[in-house]
């Protein structure tokens, strides 16, 4: 069943931000209804599928939910929505706030007519700036969120990430803070409006660390964290692969020198305390790669269990469903579809009593319409209007 048991959520968000923060709720059990237009969520139609409408992109985000169709512009269907919201507690979408008031959607009309609803606004920008209702994706939010300088910083050029870092960190945001409504209202017995936007949301991700002398009146350094930046910091070449290796601490470092017949550096001034070493951290981690690169990197994994330094292979992506620790945990879920066979999902990582909510498969355009809005009230004649 899950912790969120009996918790209804409707979602119109498409792409990755919302769907995925709405799949987090699924996972820990909420009955998540997708809302789609008559094309269906665009992702339906990104990477490989098994069967038209239900490609990758889309599988890797919408998970144990339903699908319900409804052309929002018909006015029919927006009553259908209704239908629907009077026994929500979550709504959520991540449409431009503008949008919203001609479709009678907007957190006032809404609030006013559903007091209980926890309404989750997932946008690009806060509404109180003069960034708001800019359009936002998640190359432009990693770019004005200062990921590409710190890419520039390193390497010398302003890149991405090769992940979609800014739609998936927001979406796990937007989870939490929806989840941080749903107990407020448990306590008020009123719901709320949550606004999740991603610049900010990112902004604040990225200076976690970054803001560094920042913190300070007058600043005692400008944004960035040296050791993170470090064109060095990187996983190890060894003689026949590469190795991630985290020396880190005072003993840890005392230890490595020792190991590489160099001692004499754990009292250099540049590296003898964290300090010291953070200010020479380009220096330090060039030294740490030239006596890397001298061994294999068996060697190496052995050196540092040895020495107790944090250390591991380099793990491909295709080779992480044979992982042994990932094996033992279950991590990857199977489901078994009457039309395309076996399924597989990287589940979530979180337990509750030592127990997972089981996953199904992520719905089929418009699968749940009918069994959801003749439940909802809607006679077969006006479903079959929509």
């Amino acid at each position: 069943m899950g912790p969120l048991a009996c918790v209804r959520v409707l979602d119109l968000s498409s792409v990755v931000f919302g769907p995925l923060a709405s799949q987090v709720l699924a996972d820990y059990g909420a009955e998540v209804i997708k809302i789609e237009p008559p094309g269906g969520d665009s992702t339906r139609h990104t990477g490989p599928a098994a069967e038209p409408g239900m490609a990758a992109m889309f599988m890797g985000c919408n998970r144990s939910k339903k699908s319900v169709v409804l052309d929002l512009k018909q006015g029919a269907a927006q009553t259908a929505l209704h239908a629907l919201l009077a026994k929500a507690d979550v709504f959520m979408h991540s449409m431009r706030p503008q949008k919203l008031t001609g479709l009678g959607l907007s957190p006032e009309q809404l609030r006013a007519r559903y007091p209980r609803l926890v309404y989750a606004g997932l946008h690009g920008f806060g509404e109180d700036g003069p960034y708001a209702g800019m359009p936002a994706y998640d190359d432009v939010i990693q770019g004005m969120s200062g990921l590409a300088d710190l890419m520039q910083r390193q390497i010398g050029e302003a890149r991405y990430l090769p992940t979609i870092a800014a739609d998936k960190t927001c979406a796990l945001v937007a989870a939490h803070a929806i989840l941080a409504a749903l107990f407020a209202r448990e306590r008020t017995g009123r719901g709320g409006f949550v606004e999740i936007p991603m610049f900010e949301t990112m902004v604040g991700f990225n200076l976690v660390e970054h803001f560094y002398g920042m913190h300070f009146t007058p600043a005692k350094s400008g944004a960035g964290y040296p050791r993170v930046m470090a064109p060095w910091r990187k996983p190890y070449k060894t003689l026949d692969g590469h190795v991630c290796m985290m020396p880190y601490t005072d003993a840890h470092w005392s230890r490595f020198f020792g190991a590489v017949g160099q001692p004499e550096l754990a009292q250099d001034a540049r590296f003898a305390d964290q300090a010291s070493r953070t200010r020479h951290i380009a220096e330090l981690l060039e030294i740490l790669s030239q006596h890397v690169e001298k061994h294999d990197t068996q060697h190496w994994l052995h050196t540092c269990e040895r020495l107790e330094i944090p250390a591991a292979p380099v793990a491909r992506m295709d080779d992480l469903p044979q992982d042994p620790h990932l094996a033992a945990t279950g991590f990857f879920a199977s489901v078994q579809d009457p039309a395309m066979g076996e399924v597989r999902f990287p589940r979530s990582s979180v337990r509750f009593d030592g127990t997972q909510p089981p996953i199904t498969m992520p719905p089929r355009l418009g699968q749940h319409t009918h069994e959801l809005l003749r439940a909802a009230g809607l006679s077969d004649a006006a479903i079959a209007e929509l």
